[in-house]
């Protein structure tokens, strides 16, 4: 199954463990860069209040052709229990019929309170969830 691995990081985190994936899997991986990046005040402010919200940001366009796999693994950072918002402008784009994949990434621990909204949204877009998968990172000292 041809897979594609598309990822948002904002301190490197996420960005490990989908090259991580990438390298075990086979799939091909692309980093969800946004226009203009955050500073760590506003994002841990501005960034994780749009996250509550399920606000979207403005990114680059994403280079791979999405139509051409069929399978999809989004990777992004959790903020204030929510996806970042860059996640939220990455589900945008899929197109439908998709098999999706979700991982989010937090040092907290989790989206239990999230889950079933951030589900609906991929599948409000006509696609399917596969997986959703909380990881708990370390934080870093």
């Amino acid at each position: 199954m041809k897979t594609l691995i598309l990822f948002y990081s904002f301190s490197g985190s996420t960005k490990k463990l989908a090259s991580q994936k990438a390298a075990e899997t086979g799939a091909d991986i692309e980093e969800i860069i946004e226009t203009k990046k955050m500073f760590v005040l506003k994002a841990y402010t501005v960034g994780a209040y749009r996250a509550m919200k399920r606000n979207k940001t403005e990114i680059h366009p994403i280079k791979s052709q999405l139509n051409s796999y069929e399978k999809i693994i989004i990777m992004a950072p959790v903020w204030a229990g929510n996806p970042a918002p860059a996640f939220n402008s990455i589900v945008e784009q899929l197109p439908s019929g998709k098999k999706v994949e979700l991982v989010m990434v937090s040092a907290g621990g989790g989206t239990k309170d999230s889950a079933e909204g951030t589900k609906n949204l991929i599948t409000a877009h006509g696609c399917e969830v596969t997986d959703y998968t909380d990881i708990k990172t370390l934080v870093k000292k």
